[in-house]
C-alpha cells in the first residue's frame, strides 16, 4: 500500500499555528479533542444495529425528550456523552452548551478551566439514523468572556450570546460512506477524510470554495403552504425552469440532515432554505442559532458563500437565548443575495401558492 501524501489534521493545525507565533496551541489541542470525539461517534454510527444504539432513548411512553421537545435517539445521548467526556478534562474549556442539554454544562470541579466555550449539536439529522442516511456533528468554539477566565466562575447562558462573527472555529463531522471533518479556523475551509488504516483525518479537500451560481436548491416542500411570499416567489421561479423568469432549469434536493446538505453545497454549490414561516408563529425559525446556523454560516462565508436569515446576515445576529431558533438560508452567494433582495421587495412577491403544492379541482374557476 502506498503511503498517503496528504497531511494530517495535526500537521495542518501546526502549520496554521506557525502563522501566529504568539499562539499558545490551546486552540489546536481543543480542535484535536473535538476531532477525537467525532472519530468515536463515527465508529459507533458505523456499527448501527450491531452496536445496539439505534432507536429512541427509552421505549413507548417512556421515550426521552430533549429541551427542544424532540424525542431523543439513543445515539443523540451517546454522542452528547462522547463530546463531554472527550473535552471536559483538558483545562481548555470554561463551559459547554449542547442541543441535548437545557442549561450550560459546567466543567467538573476536578478539572481546570480554560478560556474557550464549546457549543455543539452532537448528532445532527438523527431522525435519519435508523434508515442509514448520512448524519453528522456540528460544533463551534468561542472565547469565554474575560471575567469568566479571570474569576473561574461557572458559565451562564449569557456568556454564549455572541454573534457568529466572533467564532474562533467552526466545523462539522459527516458520517457517511466516508467520515469527513470539515473545518474553518478563520482562514478558509478545509476538508479532512478519516483514513481507517491510520485512524487519522487526512487533508483531502484543501481550500474549499462554494461556486457563486447554482442550479440546485434544497427546501422542505411540505411546508410550502406556510412560506412567506419572498420564499414562494423564489421557489416558483426555480420550478418554472427555462420557461420562467430565471431562464434555466433547477434541481430540488432535500435530505433532512443539515450536515449532509451543507456538505453537498460546499462540494458543488447550491442553496439551502429552512426559512422562517407561518407554521408556528411563536417560532422565528426551525434551526438553532448557536450550534447549527452560526457554525454552518461561518463555514459558508469562509468558503466564499453566504449565510443569511433572509433578512440580515447570519453572522450579525445577536443571540438572546441558548436554544434560540432562527430562519436560515445559505449557499451560493448570488442565490442567497437574490433571496435577500426578494425579502426587501415584498410588493413584488405574489401570495398565490405554487400549483404543485396546493389542492386542485377540475371544477375550480
Amino acid at each position: 500500500m502506498l503511503l498517503s501524501h496528504h497531511s494530517t489534521l495535526t500537521q495542518f493545525l501546526i502549520e496554521e499555528r506557525r502563522r501566529h507565533p504568539t499562539a499558545s496551541g490551546d486552540l489546536n489541542a481543543l480542535i484535536l479533542d473535538v476531532a477525537l470525539a467525532c472519530k468515536a461517534i463515527a465508529r459507533t454510527v458505523a456499527l448501527g444495529e450491531i452496536g445496539g444504539v439505534l432507536g429512541n432513548q427509552g421505549d413507548g411512553a417512556a421515550a426521552s425528550v430533549n429541551v427542544q421537545g424532540e424525542t431523543q435517539k439513543k445515539l443523540d445521548v451517546v454522542s452528547n456523552e462522547v463530546f463531554l467526556q472527550r473535552t471536559e478534562w483538558s483545562g481548555l474549556l470554561a463551559g459547554m452548551a449542547s442541543e441535548e442539554m437545557e442549561l450550560p454544562y459546567q466543567i467538573p470541579s476536578q478539572y481546570p478551566r480554560g478560556k474557550y466555550l464549546l457549543v455543539f449539536d452532537p448528532l445532527d439529522g438523527s431522525s435519519n439514523i435508523d434508515v442509514n442516511v448520512s448524519v453528522g456533528s456540528i460544533f463551534s468554539i468561542l472565547r469565554a468572556p474575560a471575567d469568566v477566565v479571570e474569576s473561574g466562575r461557572d458559565v451562564t447562558e449569557a456568556d454564549f450570546f455572541q454573534p457568529g462573527a466572533q467564532q474562533c472555529v467552526a466545523g462539522y463531522a459527516l458520517y457517511g460512506p466516508t467520515t469527513m471533518f470539515v473545518l474553518t479556523v478563520g482562514n478558509g475551509v478545509n476538508g479532512f477524510t478519516l483514513d481507517p488504516n491510520l485512524g487519522e483525518f487526512m487533508l483531502t479537500h484543501p481550500r474549499i470554495q462554494v461556486p457563486p451560481d447554482t442550479q440546485e436548491f434544497a427546501i422542505n416542500a411540505s411546508n410550502a403552504r406556510f412560506w412567506e411570499a419572498p420564499v414562494k416567489r423564489y421557489v416558483d421561479e426555480c420550478l418554472a425552469g427555462k420557461t420562467g423568469a430565471r431562464g434555466k432549469d433547477f434541481n430540488m434536493r432535500w435530505i433532512a440532515s443539515m450536515v449532509a446538505e451543507a456538505h453537498r453545497i460546499l462540494m458543488r454549490g447550491g442553496v439551502f432554505l429552512y426559512p422562517r414561516d407561518n407554521k408556528d408563529p411563536s417560532k422565528p425559525g426551525r434551526l438553532r442559532l448557536l450550534y447549527e446556523a452560526n457554525p454552518v454560516g461561518l463555514l459558508m462565508e469562509q468558503a466564499g458563500g453566504r449565510a443569511s436569515t433572509g433578512r440580515e446576515p447570519m453572522m450579525d445576529v445577536i443571540p438572546t437565548s441558548l436554544h434560540q431558533r432562527i430562519g436560515l438560508v445559505f449557499g451560493s452567494k448570488n442565490e442567497v443575495e437574490r433571496i435577500e433582495r426578494y425579502h426587501r421587495e415584498p410588493a413584488a412577491c405574489k401570495d398565490d401558492a405554487n400549483p404543485l403544492f396546493v389542492e386542485r379541482s377540475l371544477f375550480r374557476d
